[in-house]
């Protein structure tokens, strides 16, 4: 079933939505952040569904989503002073916080760590659906897994309809990129995935902010993690890519149209679009990102672009970076990751 709540939400139509996830089934909902598939977190069986649907490996943990303050002590315990003053301060939005579970979490959703982590979407549509299925919804990202996350269910309808009971599409997301996942250890809070609430928001709020072994760098396939994103294939085209970053505006241009050069022009550039008319590679082959000066449009834009570059064809996807400050930050990490950590800086 497909439902389309571009405009609003049909209220027929949202209880048929819920009925679904309370019988089992699983649906595609929007978030401000990415598109999510999700199924209700308590079911066992049906958390299953969504890893038969994404071809999702078991040790990779999903996020529970909840429409409220209320849902927390149903799912987590012994909630510290530090992590309460993350939840009142970020919560509902793009962040999600690993706490401590109960046994009311099966161990399929936190892959059998002791932890789940925990988000409040600021979307209309999911809080909506959470509430009136009046369950917390367990979701990953609506994707094949490895695959460029959804922004829109144009980019992800074909590969995942008939695999889900429903889509809901509530139009394009906001931000484009996943949540920041944050875990408290010894009372600082340490980013697993960086997202758009950013290091400097956190330390303005709890006065210190560290970064998780994992984030900007391969994770060995045998470690456990407790945050998605953080190992296996992700955001990855299916043509081959490469991050290329200079602080030189010059020399970024430089080295981008040397690399078009050896690969004989076979290349897509997904690039800023202040240099679409200085990178020597044919029009319809030169992706923009968006404004160099605009971190939240380029955010956007990375999935959608990503895919797109992969209808184009190409030996290469060569892709500009930005700075790593900021939102930058996890920008860059989903670009590391999408090139399977090709990067060259210079």
């Amino acid at each position: 079933m497909y439902f389309n709540w571009k405009k609003s939400t049909d209220t027929e139509e949202l209880k048929i939505v819920c009925n679904l996830i309370k019988n089992g089934e699983i649906v595609i909902f929007p978030t401000e952040t990415v598109y999510g598939i999700g199924a209700n977190a308590y079911d066992e069986e049906a958390v299953g569904k969504i890893f038969m649907a994404k071809g999702r490996s078991l040790d990779n943990p999903l996020i529970v989503h909840i429409a409220d303050k209320k849902m927390i002590d149903e799912i987590a315990t012994d909630i510290t002073t530090v992590e309460q003053k993350l939840m009142d301060h970020f919560f509902p939005g793009p962040f999600t916080l690993v706490l401590d579970k109960t046994d009311k979490i099966p161990a399929i959703v936190s892959a059998g760590l002791k932890t789940v982590a925990v988000r409040m979407p600021d979307n209309v549509i999911a809080r909506g659906i959470i509430t009136f299925s009046g369950v917390p919804i367990a979701a990953p990202s609506a994707n094949i897994s490895g695959r460029p996350s959804g922004t829109s269910v144009e980019d992800i309808r074909k590969e995942l309809e008939g695999k889900v009971s429903a889509i809901v599409d509530g139009g394009e997301t906001e931000i484009g990129l996943e949540s920041t996942v944050v875990r408290v250890v010894n009372e600082v809070p340490h980013i697993l995935r960086p997202g758009k609430i950013t290091p400097q928001q956190i330390k303005d709020v709890i006065g210190c902010v560290e970064f998780a072994e994992g984030v900007f760098a391969p994770v060995d396939e045998k470690e456990t993690v407790e945050s998605p994103g953080l190992k296996h294939k992700h955001y990855s085209p299916k043509t081959p890519a490469q991050l290329i970053y200079s602080p030189n505006e010059s020399t970024l241009i430089f080295e981008m149209n040397r690399l078009i050069k050896y690969y004989k022009g076979d290349v897509v550039v997904l690039g800023f679009e202040e240099h679409k008319e200085n990178i020597v590679v044919s029009k319809h082959r030169f992706i923009s990102l968006g404004s160099k000066e605009d971190l939240e449009e380029i955010a956007r834009n990375i999935f959608s672009n990503l895919r797109k570059a992969d209808t184009l064809g190409g030996q290469m996807i060569l892709i500009e970076g930005v700075k790593m400050e900021g939102l930058g930050i996890a920008i860059m990490n989903r670009l590391l990751r999408s090139c399977g950590y090709d990067y060259h800086e210079f």
